[in-house]
C-alpha cells in the first residue's frame, strides 16, 4: 500500500519506518526542511533503540520517502495519517488541536480521488466529527473516509510495540476503510482479538482512558510508598503481592518519581478538560494530576532531608534526567524541577545520562554534564539515580566516589538496601 504521514515527530516516524519495514511504500512529510534534510542523510532525530538501523534499510530499499511537498505525497498516497503534536494549550488542560486542523484545511485543497484520513495523533472526543465538518465536501462526494486509529507506542519500547502490538484500534463505521485498513495491519495482527473495529468516538476516549488509566497506577503505587516509609514496609513487596492478582497486573506498579513524557501529564489534563465540556466530573483523574504535581515537591523535601537541609555547595550526582530509560525525552521529566531547585540553592549539580548534554541545564550555572557515570559521581556528596537506565545497575559506588563519608538516593529502587547496608553505604530508596 501507499502511505503518507503527516508528521515526522516521535509517532509519525516510527510508525512510517515500521509501516515500511512491512512493505509499504510511505511518505514522511514534515515543513521542518532541516528535519526532512538529515532524515535524508540517514540522521534520526529522536533517541530510539532499533529506529535507525531500520529506516536505513527501507530509505536504501526505496519504500521510505521523505519530503516536504505535502501536495505530492498526498496524492501519491492511499492512507493519510495524520501524526502532528497535540500539546497542551498554554493556561489551560485541553489540548491544542491547531496544527491537526490546519492539516485537514491543507487536505481539503489536494484530495480529489477516494482517500481514508487517519487520525494517529492523541486527540479528544469529537475531534473526527470536527475534521469531517471540514473535509465536508469530500465526504459527500465519497472521496473520503476519516477514521481514528490511536497509537500506543512506549517510548524506549516503540519497535516491539508496533510489531507485537497488545491491540490494533480502528474507529470507523466505514465497512471499506475497515477492510482496507485491517488489511494492512495483518501482518501484525497475531489473533483476531488484537484488531477491535470500533466508533470513531470510542477509539478516540480508549487512548486516553488508557493512558489515564496507567498514570493512575503510577500515582496510587506512589502513594502506597509514602505510607510504606512510615509503616517500615517495602513496597516492592506490596507491589509484588498486589501484582500477581490478574485482575490487577504488576506492569506500572513501580514506585518511583512523578510520571513524566509526552504522553501522562498532557493526556490526564486533557482528559479532565474533556470532561468539563461534557459536564462530566473526572474526580479520579483529578486526584492523580494533584498527586503527581506533588510528588515533585515531596521528592525535593526527601533530598533536603538526606542532605540535613544543609544544601549550599553540596555536590549533588544525578544519574540519568530523561523520565524514562531508553529515550532522550525530557517533557516533564521529574529531573527538571529537582535539579532546577537545588541550583538555586547554590548545590554543585553533575549529571550524566547515555543519551546525552540536555539543553534544559546548558545554562544553569552550578550545573555540569559529565561523559560518563565515573565523572559525574566523583566526590559527590548524594548519588540520585533518577533513570533507570541499564548502565546504572551494577555500579560500584566504592569505586566511583572518592571518598567515605557519601549517600545514594535510590529513586526507582534498583539496589537491594541489604546489600547496601554490607557495604557501608547510606542508602535511600522509595518506599522502603
Amino acid at each position: 500500500m501507499k502511505l503518507c504521514m503527516i508528521g515526522t515527530g516521535y509517532v509519525g516516524l516510527v510508525s512510517g519506518v515500521c509501516f515500511s519495514d512491512l512493505g509499504n511504500t510511505v511518505y514522511c512529510v514534515d515543513n521542518d526542511i532541516n528535519k526532512i534534510n538529515s532524515l535524508n542523510k540517514g540522521l534520526v532525530p529522536i533517541y530510539e533503540p532499533g529506529l535507525e538501523e531500520i529506516l536505513k534499510k527501507n530509505y536504501k530499499q526505496k519504500r521510505l520517502i521523505f519530503t516536504t511537498d505535502l501536495n505530492k505525497a498526498v496524492s501519491n498516497s492511499d492512507l493519510i495519517f495524520i501524526c502532528v503534536g497535540t500539546p497542551t494549550k498554554k493556561n489551560s488542560n485541553s489540548a491544542d488541536l491547531k496544527y491537526v486542523f490546519n492539516v485537514a484545511h491543507k487536505l481539503k485543497k489536494i484530495i480529489n480521488k477516494y482517500k481514508i484520513v487517519i487520525t494517529k495523533s492523541t486527540v479528544p472526543v469529537t475531534t473526527g466529527d470536527k475534521i469531517e465538518q471540514i473535509l465536508k465536501n469530500l465526504k459527500n462526494k465519497k472521496l473520503i473516509d476519516i477514521v481514528s486509529n490511536p497509537e500506543f507506542l512506549r517510548e524506549g519500547e516503540a519497535i516491539r510495540d508496533f510489531i507485537y502490538p497488545d491491540r490494533v484500534i480502528i474507529g470507523t463505521d466505514s465497512k471499506k476503510a475497515n477492510k482496507i485498513l485491517k488489511s494492512l495491519y495483518m501482518p501484525i495482527i497475531k489473533k483476531t482479538s488484537r484488531y477491535i473495529n470500533t466508533s470513531r468516538r470510542g477509539a478516540e476516549l480508549i487512548k486516553y482512558a488508557s493512558n489515564s488509566f496507567l498514570a493512575t497506577k503510577i500515582s496510587f503505587i506512589n502513594e502506597i510508598a509514602n505510607l510504606c516509609e512510615q509503616t517500615d514496609v517495602d513496597v516492592k513487596d506490596v507491589s509484588l503481592g498486589m501484582g500477581l492478582d490478574q485482575r490487577i497486573g504488576d506492569r506500572f506498579l513501580r514506585a518511583g518519581p512523578s510520571y513524566g513524557g509526552s504522553c501522562f501529564p498532557k493526556d490526564t489534563r486533557a482528559l479532565i478538560d474533556i470532561g468539563q465540556k461534557f459536564k462530566t466530573n473526572m474526580s479520579i483523574v483529578k486526584s492523580v494530576v494533584n498527586s503527581n504535581s506533588s510528588r515533585q515537591l515531596l521528592l525535593i523535601e526527601k533530598v533536603k532531608s538526606i542532605l540535613n537541609h544543609k544544601l549550599r555547595n553540596k555536590k549533588i550526582a544525578f544519574l540519568g534526567v530523561t523520565f524514562k530509560p531508553n529515550t532522550d525525552d525530557m517533557r516533564e521529566a521529574s529531573s527538571i524541577p529537582m535539579i532546577n531547585y537545588f541550583n538555586k540553592k547554590n548545590c554543585k549539580i553533575t549529571y550524566y545520562d547515555p543519551s546525552g548534554e540536555k539543553d534544559e541545564f546548558r545554562n544553569l550555572k552550578n550545573v555540569k554534564y559529565s561523559n560518563n557515570s565515573s565523572k559525574a559521581c566523583h566526590n559527590a556528596d548524594l548519588i540520585i539515580l533518577h533513570t533507570e537506565w541499564n548502565d546504572f545497575k551494577l555500579l560500584n559506588f566504592r569505586k566511583l566516589v572518592k571518598k567515605n563519608n557519601f549517600k545514594v538516593f535510590d529513586m526507582r529502587n534498583i539496589y537491594s538496601p541489604s546489600k547496601m547496608r554490607k557495604l557501608n553505604i547510606k542508602y535511600f530508596g522509595i518506599g522502603r
